[in-house]
Order: structure tokens, then C-alpha cells, then sequence
């Protein structure tokens, strides 16, 4: 069973279905730079770098799954909420038009697998997700969806909302879907940060910065991880990471920070944000790509266990 990912970033949703039994066949995305991380990754699968509005359903081979993390920024609480009306938002109709193509050949996918931000489920009174619903169910499917958190549903230490919209062609598959349990989360912050291995010096803050004596002053616990947020620090005391952003690596806004035990406050390592969005140990990153850029990818990535276990409850459909 084959799938095929938009907005595939550095393949993410990729990783979770490949794990779970399906083929990464075909994925589109526009930043180059994204897709450098995800051709080292994805070696198999053929990637087109393009705008989507570019991308026809004739270039999309036939796939079982049709999958998209599209822009959440537009209905992200971090964001400025604008939706539709933003462009980030209106990429969701891109996907309706290229299913809408593909219905005109008959070669719907039997899954449409779609992740956003929790906020679109609310976002415009409930309106934004009426016409997404909406719109699918037009062109043929039959949809369900909900709001998982990847500390209770991937056994990841960080407190990441998400909504996952999957819908069904098929009413009878559609009806045999079953969402995962909660499961314990067993997977702690201590195994996947090196509280006690020097890092880069890079990483560290010093007296010599503005924001020192603020970082100093409140970064005291060394049992967790705390979030900077230019004129406040906010520690998170339910031993998890605060969910990781895009602009986390971006002049200082929402940066997770630890004090390591040797008493240094440090920055997580883009390293440690993967691990965190359950990224195995032995995805690549590119040589050469900045800490920001390897920042803004993993948190504009997915939690892959979590899409990992989803994939597996359409597997069982499926097969």
C-alpha cells in the first residue's frame, strides 16, 4: 500500500506510515531546503520540489493514502488566527482540487490523512473545520476526526495538540476505524535529553548576554525543561516539553532551555527537538544546514508515533 504526501516537510508522516507497513511512493514540497533533509531520509521516493498550486493529479502516481500536514500557521494560537484568509490556509483547497482531479480518472485514494493544529478545530467558531468536513464528504468520503496529544498517544514526553482528519472512501472501512487508546507515557524527558554530556558552546547562555540574569534568576530545576519567551520564563513542571515551534530557533522566542548538571543553562540541541518529535537517532540531518533551519523543520514536523499508530489502525482497515 502505497502513499503519497503534500506539505511533506522532511517527511514525517512519511516515517510514521513507512513504519507502519506503507510504501513512501510520491511527496511534494516547495522549500528546498526542507527537502534536501527529506531526499536523505526518503531515498525511494520520488520528491517533487514545486509550489503546490503547480502539481496536477496526473503527476501523483496511483496511492492508497493521500497524505498532508498543510500550513498551520494560519489557525495557529501563535499566529495571527486569519484562516482561509490567509494564503498558508487556503492551501487546504489545493488538496480538494487535486482529489477532485483524481476523481475525474477514478483514482481517488481510499484515505485522505490530514494533520493541523489543534486551534482549526475551533478556529472561526467551528466554521473552518465545517468546510473542510464539507468539502471532503463532496467529493466522496466519509470523515472522522480528533484531537490527540503526542504525550498521550505517542508515548513522547511533549505536550504537542494536534488534530488528525482521516477520512474514508470506502463507508464500510470508514465504520471499522477505530482510534488508538491513550497509552502510558513511559518515555521521559531524561532519556532523551543529555543532561549531562557537554554540548557545543554554541548552545550555552553566558553573563555576557542581556537575557542572562532573567534565564539565571529562573532556571533553576534541573529535572525540567523550561521555555523562553523574550520578557518571561515558564517552566513546565509535568516533566514534558512544551509543545516545540517553528520559530524556536529564531532570536530567542519560545526557545526550550534546560540547566544541565553542571549548573550551565543551555538551549536543546536540534538534535534532542527531533528526538522529542520521536525522530529515531538515525535520521540524517543534512551537513551543512543551520540550527535554525533544523529548529524551524522539526517544529513544523509531526510527532512520528503518533502518526505512526494511526497508520497502523489504517493498516488493519485497510487490509
Amino acid at each position: 500500500m502505497k502513499i503519497a504526501s503534500l506539505f511533506a516537510g522532511i517527511g514525517g508522516i512519511d516515517l510514521g506510515f513507512q513504519q507502519a507497513g506503507f510504501i513512501p511512493a510520491w511527496a511534494n514540497e516547495i522549500d528546498e531546503v526542507c527537502a534536501q533533509t527529506f531526499r536523505l531520509n526518503h531515498i525511494q521516493t520520488k520528491l517533487v520540489v514545486d509550489d503546490i498550486n503547480n502539481v496536477k493529479a496526473s503527476d501523483i502516481p496511483a496511492v492508497t493514502v493521500l497524505a498532508g500536514g498543510f500550513p498551520c500557521q494560519a489557525f495557529s494560537i501563535a499566529g495571527h488566527k486569519k484562516g482561509f484568509a490567509d494564503n498558508r490556509g487556503s492551501l487546504f483547497f489545493q488538496i480538494t482540487r487535486l482529489l477532485e482531479e483524481m476523481k475525474e480518472k477514478s483514482e481517488l485514494p481510499q484515505v485522505v490523512f490530514l494533520e493541523n493544529v489543534k486551534n482549526m478545530y475551533t478556529h472561526d467558531n467551528g466554521n473552518t473545520y465545517k468546510v473542510i468536513k464539507k468539502k471532503l464528504e463532496d467529493i466522496g468520503y466519509h470523515v472522522v476526526s480528533k484531537v490527540l496529544n503526542s504525550s498521550e498517544y505517542g508515548n513522547l514526553p511533549q505536550n504537542r495538540e494536534r488534530i488528525y482528519i482521516i477520512a474514508f472512501l470506502d463507508k464500510a472501512k470508514f465504520d471499522r476505524f477505530r482510534w488508538p487508546s491513550p497509552i502510558e507515557l513511559s518515555e521521559s524527558i531524561d532519556k532523551l535529553i543529555c543532561w549531562n554530556t557537554p554540548q557545543d558552546r554554541k548552545y550555552y547562555y553566558t553573563p555576557k548576554m542581556k537575557c542572562y540574569t532573567l534565564l539565571k534568576e529562573n532556571i533553576r530545576n534541573k529535572n525540567s525543561i523550561y521555555q523562553y519567551r523574550r520578557v518571561y520564563v515558564r517552566e513546565n513542571k509535568s516533566s514534558v516539553c512544551p509543545t516545540l515551534t517553528a520559530n524556536m530557533g529564531m532570536g530567542g522566542h519560545n526557545v526550550p532551555l534546560i540547566v544541565d548538571g553542571q549548573g550551565s543553562i543551555r538551549k536543546l540541541t536540534p538534535r534532542e527537538c527531533l528526538s522529542l518529535q520521536g525522530f529515531p537517532p538515525s535520521f540524517k540531518i543534512p551537513q551543512g544546514l543551520t540550527d535554525t533551519k533544523v529548529y524551524k523543520q522539526a517544529g513544523n514536523s509531526v510527532s512520528v508515533p503518533v502518526i505512526k499508530r494511526l497508520a497502523e489502525e489504517i493498516y488493519k482497515v485497510l487490509k
